[in-house]
């Protein structure tokens, strides 16, 4: 089994993952009740389907009993250019770097998919599940068991040779392969991810409230957002990259090597005038293939006004008096809102 994981890894290379580690599925006792009290503190916000299926989410043996290995692989997407300089450009969109051209889910799956076929070749007789942020599996403990990296105190996973610029995938399988050791903790004293928070979304260090999140904000948050967070979101679109871009870690951060991660050149501070008056088809074709895509052109649009709201360009205003009375409530309000600071 040793010679078959390391022949693994040289498959889980070729396909472009820069690392790989494993672990048994019931790796991550504390995970529950890390979950648990997350849960119960109301910290998930609207995202109700992190408290359906806990036991799965908590004890990954529950959720496949015959899984003995859980396979955790990392993929790199590095940005080219620092992403905090995008956010001078008030007038401009900053969209997250990971949202920046092709929709990761489909870019990982077929990797995983890839190195599961391989090993299922190797091991006839035995199965596999591939997962990529779409099921109840807690990747990042998972990752930290699997020695990948640890949690650090954004709660988002660190490395000591990738950074924290890079997706996880999950393979679970039959096969039982020998485990690696779990990660430590390597954020010392440093308090850099905290401090740059926009929003203090970070009660203390290791945890995060959701809400007052700007990835959670402008992604998973339906309708209006609450008026004190809104002047906090600057010109942030769609996701938040702040406390990933400060971290130390990343300077032994490697280059990615998928070309479909680098930005398309129109998602790079675009005009946030041009995306306001994105109708639905329109919202549809500039982010087809996109993870943009699946909240919709009213929320992006609402997003979009909360940043024309946080511009101080009373040139926007026009297109934002255009939007007043728009089909969705939430818009409307948007950009009210929007008019209102710019006077």
């Amino acid at each position: 089994m040793s010679d078959l994981k390391a022949a693994l890894l040289t498959e889980a290379r070729a396909a472009g993952f820069a690392k790989m580690g494993v672990c048994r599925p019931d790796a991550i006792p504390q995970a529950a009740g890390r979950l648990a009290g997350f849960v119960e503190g109301g910290r998930h916000g609207q995202m109700g389907w992190m408290a359906e299926r806990m036991g799965w989410r908590g004890d990954p043996a529950a959720l496949w009993p015959e899984a003995r290995s859980v396979i955790m692989l990392a993929e790199v997407y590095t940005p080219d250019a620092d992403p905090l300089e995008a956010l001078t450009h008030r007038d401009r969109a900053t969209i997250s770097v990971y949202a920046q051209n092709r929709d990761y889910h489909d870019l990982v799956k077929k990797r995983l998919k890839r190195v599961g076929r391989w090993l299922l070749d190797q091991a006839p007789g035995h199965q596999i599940k591939v997962f990529v942020d779409t099921a109840p599996v807690m990747e990042k403990p998972l990752a930290e068991a699997a020695g990948l990296g640890w949690q650090g105190k954004h709660t988002n996973l660190l490395s000591r040779d990738l950074g924290n610029w890079f997706f996880l995938g999950a393979i679970f399988t039959t096969v039982d392969l020998p485990p690696d050791t779990p990660e430590a903790e390597h954020c010392g004293s440093c308090t850099a991810c905290l401090d740059i928070c926009p929003t203090d979304a970070f009660p203390a260090p290791f945890q995060l409230d959701a809400r007052r999140c700007i990835s959670y904000l402008t992604i998973e948050h339906k309708g209006p957002v609450d008026a004190d967070l809104r002047p906090l979101m600057g010109n942030r679109i769609y996701g938040c990259d702040d406390c990933l871009a400060v971290c130390p870690w990343n300077k032994f951060a490697q280059t990615a090597t998928e070309m479909r991660y680098a930005a398309r050149p129109e998602l790079v501070s675009p005009r946030l005038v041009d995306l306001a008056r994105l109708d639905d088809a329109g919202f549809r074709a500039l982010f087809a293939g996109s993870p943009i895509k699946r909240i919709g052109r009213d929320r992006f649009v609402r997003n979009v006004l909360y940043a024309i709201g946080n511009s101080a360009d009373a040139g926007l205003a026009p297109v934002a008096q255009s939007l007043t009375e728009d089909a969705d409530a939430t818009v409307a309000d948007a950009a009210r809102w929007a008019v209102e600071r710019l006077r």
